[in-house]
């Protein structure tokens, strides 16, 4: 059974999110502040229908798909690109694959403990972050 992630999520730590965001070219200015924001995710999550909102006091993204459905996802406010988005279950992990102009991109969410973590990957770069149930 696929875990629920669903709940309101702070974030405790980054690691690589510059090399990550570099990776999208995102500029200097938008890199060095969204460095420093805390970001808070809500999961909604409905048997296979996922709400995500992430929401920052620099840019709020949100995103609503269905498991095993292809969708095109507009990441504006992020890196301002569109990308068609298959996000599957991969045992406990929550596995999104995004084809469009950036190869190789993509994220993944999992519970382990008390946390929820997130790899978001694109072009070689990975950032991994680990947020705290608020």
């Amino acid at each position: 059974m696929p875990a629920d992630l669903s709940g309101t999520w702070t974030l405790l730590s980054s690691d690589n999110f510059e090399g990550y965001m570099l990776a999208l070219g995102i500029d200097f200015a938008t890199r060095k502040i969204a460095k420093l924001l805390r970001p808070q995710k809500v999961i909604e999550q409905n048997e296979d229908s996922f709400t995500i909102h992430t929401n920052s006091s620099l840019r709020n993204y949100f995103v609503k798909f269905k498991i095993g459905e292809e969708f095109e996802e507009d990441n504006k406010g992020l890196d301002n690109r569109k990308c068609k988005s298959l996000v599957t279950w991969d045992n406990d992990r929550l596995s999104c694959v995004q084809k469009g102009e950036k190869k190789n991109r993509g994220w993944t969410h999992w519970i382990k403990g008390d946390k929820l973590h997130l790899e978001m990957f694109c072009e070689g770069q990975v950032c991994k972050q680990t947020f705290q149930r608020a």
